[in-house]
């Protein structure tokens, strides 16, 4: 049973109305996330402009889902995992390989290996990484923009994920399970 309540996007006014014809323009729908966020509209135009900066970084679309799951894989986060298991699979064409690597933050190309490995640590340390974790990164071709993107990255998961838990949004996705991974 969720905990906080999802509006109706027909029965939204004002700021946060207009956030949810922008979200249905682009995606066809509300997402429960996004319609359980809509609550403060402060939360879900800060969500929604993080989200949409990064989305036009350096690591690129595909790499911020699989950082996206390996962080709601370590957070037991499944309607995160959901989400964007079914972003990364039907709209980015990501392949299931791949998509089940990530949730055990895992690449079999290097790079994205190192990313993964990276963004697991920053959720798993809360941030303290080691000289060597980042040494580590870097080493992999990871420039320090995207060194900071992922941070970006990881932050912007972790509110999606704690805010999830403390919803307990309604899954509104095929939905995959954080205890099978």
């Amino acid at each position: 049973m969720t905990r906080l309540n999802a509006l109706s996007p027909d029965q939204a006014t004002g700021k946060t109305k207009e956030l949810f014809n922008a979200i249905e323009s682009k995606l066809g729908m509300v997402p429960n996330m996004m319609r359980t966020m809509g609550n403060s509209p402060a939360l879900l135009e800060g969500y929604l402009n993080l989200s949409g900066a990064l989305g036009g970084g350096a690591l690129g679309a595909k790499t911020g889902e699989l950082i996206a799951i390996a962080v709601a894989t370590n957070n037991n986060c499944d309607y995160c995992l959901t989400a964007h298991n079914y972003i990364g699979g039907e709209l980015l064409k990501i392949d299931g390989e791949t998509l089940n690597g990530a949730k055990r933050a895992h690449s079999t190309d290097t790079k994205t290996n190192a990313i993964l490995q990276f963004a697991k640590a920053l959720s798993e340390k809360r941030g303290l990484v080691s000289d060597e974790e980042i040494n580590a990164v870097k080493d992999a071709g990871v420039s320090e923009g995207q060194i900071a993107e992922i941070v970006g990255h990881v932050g912007l998961n972790l509110l999606t994920n704690y805010f999830n838990h403390v919803a307990n949004t309604t899954v509104d996705f095929t939905v995959f399970n954080t205890a099978t991974v």
